[in-house]
């Protein structure tokens, strides 16, 4: 089978990884929402370790961090007034670190996300965690570009679950992370494998 070049190759954008310490980290959505019940991924413990590996790693090296969670209103679970909703402990925001709350898959959609990148000063460069691999990171990766950021997705720091394709045949998360990501690595930005390639 033959592999065609990105789009990204194609009109000659530069794949090369930022430094962490040149870029802002975006945390998406790493709430216990993930983690259990209805809407619990497939391997979101590995991945919330990762992310919390990435978050240590920013915080040493003093770049900005915003953490996003998603509002899906009281008693589902993505309400953040309850814990399901919250932030997991091991990646919580500390003082100084704005939260910012969306309700689409694309976390500058009718948020504060651009105007909070903006007010703290940050470049072109992000670097994009959380979850779900192929709905709030992809999508978000692509409103970064949509408004002038160069995105970077540490894969090893995302998660998603497994889905019923079109035809009814299950797709395992893996595949759907993969395509996922691989969209993000034709088009929107630069995808690493840990925070280690961004060091």
């Amino acid at each position: 089978m033959s592999v065609s070049k990105t789009l990204r190759e194609v009109v000659g954008l530069d794949d090369t990884p930022p430094r962490l310490a040149d870029t802002a980290l975006i945390m998406i959505d790493f709430q216990n929402t993930y983690r259990t019940g209805v809407m619990a991924l497939e391997g979101a413990e590995e991945a919330l370790a990762a992310g919390a590996r990435l978050l240590a790693a920013a915080r040493e090296a003093g770049i900005p961090v915003v953490h996003v969670i998603n509002d899906g209103g009281e008693g589902g679970p993505y309400d953040i007034r309850a814990e399901i909703g919250q932030i997991s402990p091991q990646v919580a925001a500390i003082e100084g670190e704005p939260v910012v709350v969306k309700q689409f898959p694309d976390a500058f959609w009718q948020t504060e996300l651009e105007k909070t990148l903006r007010e703290l000063g940050v470049g072109e460069d992000l670097v994009l965690a959380g979850f779900m691999t192929h709905m709030c990171v992809q999508f978000t990766a692509q409103g970064a570009v949509n408004r002038g950021f160069r995105p970077t997705v540490v894969a090893d720091a995302t998660a998603t679950r497994s889905l019923a394709g079109p035809d009814g045949t299950a797709v395992p998360a893996s595949a759907l992370a993969a395509a996922a990501l691989t969209t993000v690595r034709d088009r929107f930005g630069v995808v690493v494998d840990s925070v280690s390639d961004l060091l």
